[in-house]
């Protein structure tokens, strides 16, 4: 394949793709999810954060959460509304929660990154800084480079 050549895949092919993305993606969310429930029995969790940093905490936590559920959706969607086959609807709805997953994710990490930056520099300002350059570089390859990417080859596409 030359590059730039784009072949299409077939469906069991889109779907065995969108799983393996979605395998990739998991590990790395319950582990950051595990870190997450441990910090709280930590002594340092209750001495050097603010309440309203634990909260802040709790929201991360939650976001976390609501990240796994979507991208273990598909399997659940699968197995028990159609079990045995594959059809397009299930490639669109996996790819569709997988990406949607990705925004609580980011937005999760930015929080933890807050937190973590405060108490090592003692500065909320700096700590939002740092925080907000996080969330833009994840937002930046997660979401507007694959769009801007997606826009670029549609445009080439309509003038072949």
């Amino acid at each position: 394949m030359q590059i730039g050549e784009r072949k299409a895949e077939s469906l069991e092919q889109a779907a065995d793709r969108v799983i393996e993305e979605s395998r990739m993606v998991l590990p790395g969310i319950q582990a950051i999810f595990g870190f997450q429930l441990i910090a709280v029995f930590n002594a340092r969790f209750e001495n050097d954060l603010l309440p309203y940093e634990r909260y802040i905490h709790l929201a991360a936590i939650a976001l976390v959460a609501v990240s796994i559920a979507l991208i273990m959706a598909p399997a659940a969607f699968h197995r028990q509304a159609e079990p045995g086959i594959i059809s397009q609807y299930f490639v669109d709805l996996a790819s569709r929660l997988l990406t949607t997953a990705m925004l609580p994710l980011l937005l999760a990490i930015a929080l933890e990154i807050f937190l973590v930056a405060r108490l090592i520099v003692h500065d909320i300002g700096i700590s939002i800084g740092i925080s907000a350059a996080v969330l833009a570089l994840f937002a930046y390859l997660w979401i507007i480079f694959p769009r801007l990417s997606a826009k670029r080859r549609a445009s080439r596409d309509s003038r072949q």
